[in-house]
């Protein structure tokens, strides 16, 4: 199987291209330090608010195909008509189960002495996370349920069909909210990564719906 990479549903092979090389690195921290004169290590504040937040993701890859340039000027224009300056989700072949967002610019070359062209996609603005293409539900009654979630921190959307408390605990910190049938997102209903245990009293359903994700 070839490798290729999809654009807002859009196959790069299916186009026509050949997918040279990719370039995904982890994105940077945010970092900020402060020198204080007299002392030998600086004050860090990349985890001062508890984790570490990241600069935007910076990828890029690179399309090739040999031809004509009258061939490869009609596969860039039908390209960069759907994708060029767009906002686009970016998923892998090797990795059919992330997909990455972020505004994608093209650049063209081609090069008539050997007939091959090449399309260099970028991104500058990418979304740190990459985020998983099923969206992860979970339907459950009274009792105490586990919900797993990837590496990023995410708050899941509640959907009640009756009166419900629910309890959970953040660190130390218990936390009970009862609320009535509706859909509802609470702040402090934050997912880590790993288990996350929510006991839950009420006579219908509770449905979690979450997008996981990681680096």
């Amino acid at each position: 199987m070839k490798p290729d990479v999809t654009l807002n549903g859009l196959s790069m092979n299916e186009l026509g291209w050949l997918r040279e090389s990719i370039s995904f690195p982890t994105p940077e921290s945010q970092t900020n330090t402060i020198i204080v004169p007299g002392r030998n290590s600086p004050i860090r504040y990349t985890e001062a608010l508890g984790r570490v937040s990241y600069q935007p993701r910076r990828f890029q890859i690179t399309l090739s195909m040999l031809g004509g340039r009258a061939e490869f000027n009609q596969a860039v224009s039908g390209t960069s008509n759907q994708l060029a300056g767009r906002l686009a989700e970016v998923i892998l072949s090797e990795e059919p189960g992330l997909y990455c967002v972020g505004t994608v610019q093209l650049s063209p070359a081609y090069d008539p002495k050997t007939g091959k062209g090449t399309l260099s996609i970028s991104c500058e603005d990418g979304d740190a996370y990459r985020y998983h293409t099923e969206v992860t539900v979970v339907t459950v009654g009274s009792g105490t349920t586990v919900l797993a979630n990837d590496y990023m921190p995410v708050i899941p959307l509640v959907v009640i069909t009756e009166e419900t408390t629910l309890k959970w605990y953040v660190g130390a910190d218990e936390f009970n909210k009862t609320v009535s049938a509706g859909m509802w997102t609470f702040p402090e209903l934050e997912l880590v990564h790993g288990e996350n245990t929510i006991q839950i009293t009420t006579a219908g359903t509770v449905t979690f719906r979450y997008r996981e994700g990681r680096l």
